[in-house]
């Protein structure tokens, strides 16, 4: 069973409405395919790494679903106080001692939320629109504890604003015609995702061709000394904006590791605080770092406006 890369959404900032538009949550977990010939079962992540000895909860695909093989896709979630967790199934995913599976699976039960299927008894299922292959999976799946089959909603727009009073992570909007496209993403699946924002002092970067391409980001505790809170080289910088950024550090730059909490990054370049950067990002991780901060701009609040919360 060779793996596949899926079908990935693309960001979006507005949600498309419309008779042939539904919307799912955006579960707050990690891709996983399912491939069943009908004996061996595997796991495999959407960067086709495998994950099948991370989750024997679902190593029995005869036991829910009715097909001689199979390949599914669907989210595994692990909650933590009601709500998805990535941090929570990321320690189910990161383990390499394998003699601890057994004991984080009464620790932290995960559940597969699928939505989709590739293929069934012998059969490509990728050129039928989505409707009929969520048909599929209505007739075929059987839920029960660990597995449940993914709702979609008509009303894209106030599913999203559910999401975003229950402060989960968003939605995906789907266009129900839409075939399943293989290593790849396009406009007929979407992502709207929630933000959050603050303002980050710079206090190291690392180079790339001599030139940056990412923030070491901090920002001031009570005390007044810089704590790290990640580290971030997408957004909306461009190739000549990070020429810039090059040019500005040169006469910031310092021997010493400016953060509290002594971060290691390998090859970083360190930097006395003098510059501040707005980030948006997802949500703070159980270590108050920021998950998938993103570079919106510089801006020129001071540096001692930069305190944590």
């Amino acid at each position: 069973m060779k793996p596949i890369k899926p079908f990935e959404p693309i960001l979006t900032d507005v949600i498309p409405q419309g008779d042939q538009w539904v919307a799912q949550v955006k579960w707050d977990g990690t891709r996983i395919l399912t491939y069943y010939d009908g004996d061996k079962t595997q796991l495999f992540n959407r960067k086709k790494n495998e994950r099948t000895k991370q989750y024997p909860e679902l190593l029995r695909p005869n036991t829910f679903i009715q097909a001689e093989n199979c390949i599914l896709d669907g989210e595994i979630i692990a909650l933590q106080n009601g709500k998805p967790s990535f941090y929570e199934v990321m320690k189910r995913d990161r383990i390499r001692n394998m003699d601890r599976v057994s004991q984080l699976q009464q620790e932290i039960p995960i559940t597969y939320m699928i939505f989709d299927i590739l293929y069934v008894n012998d059969h490509w299922l990728l050129e039928k629109p989505l409707r009929e292959r969520q048909q599929i999976l209505r007739e075929r799946i059987t839920e029960n504890e660990v597995i449940r089959l993914v709702e979609s909603f008509s009303d894209t727009e106030g599913l999203f604003n559910v999401c975003m009073e229950h402060q989960l992570e968003g939605i995906v909007c789907k266009d129900l015609d839409s075939p399943y496209l293989l290593e790849g993403k396009d406009s007929r699946w979407r992502k709207r995702k929630k933000e959050q924002d603050l303002i980050a002092v710079v206090g190291g970067v690392t180079l790339k061709n001599k030139t940056v391409h990412s923030l070491h980001l901090g920002q001031f505790n009570k005390d007044g000394q810089l704590f790290y809170i990640g580290s971030a080289g997408s957004g909306k910088l461009t190739a000549k904006d990070w020429v810039a950024v090059t040019n500005a550090i040169e006469p910031i730059i310092i021997k010493e590791n400016p953060f509290i909490n002594q971060v290691e990054v390998k090859g970083s370049v360190w930097l006395r605080p003098a510059l501040t950067v707005k980030i948006t990002f997802l949500e703070w991780t159980e270590g108050r770092t920021l998950r998938h901060p993103v570079i919106e701009s510089f801006v020129t609040v001071p540096i001692e406006e930069c305190l944590m919360e």
